[in-house]
């Protein structure tokens, strides 16, 4: 497959977030999640898979998906910044 290709087929897009290598990843990670569901997606409303089998693989991959995020440390709240805080505190 051309890179020309491969790009149209599994379009990236940049990623604008707070830059650690972990949330690079994470992005990534979760990119290509999306691209998959929307695979998942198509080959279940065209009839090539079953209902139940597009949930479980939409299932299997949430779940890596989490896995993902544990592994790299992705925090489940942001850190706090000191935007919207108050002067007088």
């Amino acid at each position: 497959m051309t890179k020309e290709s491969d790009q149209f087929l599994h379009p990236r897009s940049r990623y604008y977030g707070d830059f650690t290598p972990e949330n690079l990843a994470f992005n990534a990670n979760l990119q290509e999640f999306a691209q998959k569901i929307t695979y998942i997606c198509s080959l279940e409303t065209g009839g090539k898979i079953s209902s139940e089998k597009a949930y479980k693989e939409i299932k299997a991959l949430w779940k890596q998906l989490k896995s993902s995020k544990k592994n790299l440390g992705i925090s489940e709240k942001p850190p706090e910044s000191d935007e919207g805080k108050s002067t007088t505190e």
